[in-house]
């Protein structure tokens, strides 16, 4: 009886682990990419940008659909451990439709940043705006948290994640909520010049 060759039992080949420093998308379903096909969220589109600009960093999409800011909190320890070089923290928006008070969301989303400042991790902080019918004094107080965490802790900050997009044709779902592959297109070009300044070429 001939021998079996010792290569059919060989092991599978190696694959080296990917070292690039990360950029995470640390948000709820607008990170995510609710609605859309793999390879079509604002991370997907984000990392083609770098990679095409010749930065050498690896984005990591790590928005969860439905996702509050005290979800946010119980998340961000998780994030820290992977040691980014920078995240981009997205949330509020479900807050805001569930009219939860903005005195939690707003503590909720600086114990957020304040966590992620104290591992040095650079920041970027992405703001959401609500439809007119939650009221002018509720949306003003709401918009408002972004800019004054904004200052506050010093980072840069998008007013709009989906400014350009919002309202568009073509670009936001059926559910006027989330944006379509094209609409997230638009939304990492708006996250790209603020992330930028922020990496190593």
């Amino acid at each position: 009886m001939p021998a079996v060759p010792r290569t059919a039992t060989a092991a599978p080949p190696q694959v080296p682990l990917d070292k690039r420093p990360l950029v995470v998308c640390f948000g709820d379903s607008l990170t995510a990419g609710y609605g859309t096909e793999a390879g079509q969220t604002y991370p997907d589109y984000l990392q083609a940008d770098l990679d095409s600009r010749g930065y050498k960093y690896r984005v990591v999409n790590a928005g969860i659909s439905g996702n509050t800011t005290k979800d946010g909190v119980e998340r961000v320890n998780g994030i820290v451990a992977l040691k980014p070089a920078v995240v981009v923290v997205e949330f509020g928006g479900n807050d805001g439709l569930r009219g939860l008070r903005i005195e939690d969301s707003r503590a909720n989303l600086d114990r957020i940043i304040a966590t992620l400042k104290a591992s040095d991790t650079k920041i970027v902080l992405a703001g959401i705006t609500l439809p007119p019918d939650y009221g002018p004094d509720y949306i003003r107080q709401f918009n408002e948290t972004y800019a004054l965490l904004a200052k506050k802790y010093r980072v840069p900050m998008l007013p709009f994640l989906l400014d350009g997009v919002f309202g568009v044709d073509g670009m936001m779902q059926r559910d006027r909520t989330h944006a379509t592959a094209k609409g997230n297109k638009v939304v990492a070009d708006n996250v790209l010049p603020l992330v930028l300044p922020l990496l190593k070429k």
